[in-house]
């Protein structure tokens, strides 16, 4: 008869419980991965040019940012809260409505329409500064795209809705700040729809282009996705 080792049960028992115990771990390490598995939410809060207006679908601005900073290795979902003809008073009274998307950061492009109707740049400073305040309570980071006022309507107007921008962002030194939205798009036709204000397809992918070293920035600044 063969012979029984007689602390065979307890080596077993406690082989039995060691396996379950590093399934256990395994387990949790394999939740853990799939949870910063999840991509960084980008909202971007802005107006016709970020809702892509009279362009054809899947290439407005942040479609193609995504597709930009995933080319570059970066995880990113962004959400495109853009809603065309906003101004940054708008932005500022959606912006709860906007952080139902629960980002892990926020770009902020406001102020387009405001120069377009000559609004007084100190409500669209007051605007930008409630925007930021709101942001910052939440922890989020934050790129603010600043933007220029029509040349119409004279040197002072531009510098002060200039200032409107720069001066929230000189104030937070926390906030990302890109002055100018449309750098190297504005003004030149190849790059804009005959309107002559929005971006065309070529546009699109310039003002990304520019873009891009600040997002990194901002991105580099986001909390890991939960």
């Amino acid at each position: 008869m063969r012979r029984i080792d007689p602390e065979l049960p307890s080596r077993y028992g406690s082989w039995h419980a060691w396996r379950h115990l590093a399934l256990g771990f395994g387990v949790l390490l394999a939740l853990s991965g799939a949870a910063r598995a999840e991509p960084v939410r980008l909202l971007m809060l802005g107006d016709s040019i970020t809702a892509g207006y009279g362009l054809p679908n899947g290439v407005a601005l942040p479609a193609r940012l995504e597709a930009a900073l995933r080319a570059r290795g970066r995880d990113v979902r962004v959400i495109d809260a853009g809603v065309s003809g906003d101004t940054t008073a708008g932005g500022r009274a959606r912006l709860a409505w906007a952080l139902a998307e629960r980002p892990d950061a926020v770009i902020v492009a406001l102020g387009g329409n405001d120069g377009l109707r000559g609004l007084d740049p100190r409500a669209t400073a007051a605007n930008v500064a409630a925007i930021l305040d709101a942001l910052a309570a939440q922890r989020l980071p934050v790129l603010l795209a600043g933007m220029l006022a029509p040349p119409n309507l004279g040197a002072e107007y531009g510098r002060d809705f200039a200032a409107a921008f720069a001066g929230a962002a000189a104030s937070r030194p926390q906030v990302v700040f890109y002055p100018f939205l449309l750098e190297g798009v504005a003004g030149e036709a190849a790059l804009n729809q005959p309107d002559r204000i929005h971006p065309n397809e070529r546009g699109v992918e310039e003002v990304v282009r520019r873009m891009l070293p600040s997002v990194d920035s901002l991105l580099d600044r986001a909390r890991p996705p939960a």
